[in-house]
């Protein structure tokens, strides 16, 4: 029996033309009636799908029709249905954000790969830190400071030098951009089921913006962050190319 696929790309010529041919190819269907969904993009475009999609209980199967493509798999218009029934399914929790800023008015947002946290202004961001209510750090003087998924460790958390974590760990990275104050603070490995809890200092002279997976809230005052376990994205790789493989091998480059 044919598997039935729903096809999304991004507005990338590539992706639509990429679209086009599979569709003519494979067909097309309705998300909601769809055994599997295709995304055809880059790993923006990934998480976009993920995000919209996220209400559905149907696996996301990416191509790389974009540029880094950590989240996707190669492209090929052939074989698809045997490489779909092949591929591995690897199972990712969000992080959900809850950004209060002046005057009581809260934002909240989910994040597949990070929160973080950003100075707005020409001074660095000073932050307080607490896990689970009890005080970490009471300043921490930095560009920024995040919390990263398994899934997004090798996104911006690596780029600041965070941590590689394995998909399977129950842990979070905490990692701080160009901290100054501690010197050289690098951050912390914490339990899947923290909450975090962001606290602007001096926020007038020295303001902050909040990002969950690039949807931006600007003038926070605090940020709580927890994984969302309640929430699953199924995301499909070829054989001996999955998430696992794939963070593994970032490690040796």
């Amino acid at each position: 029996m044919s598997l039935r696929i729903a096809f999304c790309a991004s507005n990338a010529p590539l992706a639509q033309s990429a679209k086009a041919a599979l569709t003519r190819r494979y067909g097309d269907h309705a998300e909601r009636r769809a055994d599997v969904i295709v995304a055809l993009g880059g790993d923006g475009f990934m998480l976009q799908t993920l995000h919209r999609t996220q209400a559905l209980a149907v696996p996301v199967y990416g191509m790389n029709r974009g540029t880094v493509g950590f989240l996707m798999n190669e492209y090929s218009e052939h074989g698809l249905e045997e490489r779909l029934r092949a591929a591995e399914e690897a199972v990712i929790n969000p992080l959900s954000m809850r950004a209060e800023c002046a005057g009581g008015v809260v934002h909240e947002a989910l994040a597949i790969n990070e929160v973080s946290l950003l100075r707005m202004g020409p001074q660095a961001a000073r932050l307080r830190i607490s896990v689970d209510g009890k005080l970490r750090m009471s300043e921490l003087v930095c560009d920024g400071a995040l919390v990263a998924t398994p899934a997004g460790s090798t996104a911006y958390n690596y780029s600041a030098h965070g941590p590689i974590l394995p998909i399977g760990a129950d842990v979070l990275a905490l990692t701080a951009m160009a901290a100054f104050r501690p010197r050289r603070w690098r951050g912390a490995l914490l339990p899947k089921t923290a909450l975090v809890t962001f606290e602007v200092l001096d926020p007038e002279k020295r303001p902050v913006m909040a990002e969950a997976d690039a949807r931006a809230v600007q003038n926070v005052l605090r940020v709580d962050i927890k994984s969302e376990p309640s929430i699953a994205h199924r995301v499909l790789f070829d054989p001996g190319h999955g998430l696992e493989e794939r963070l593994i091998r970032e490690q040796f480059v």
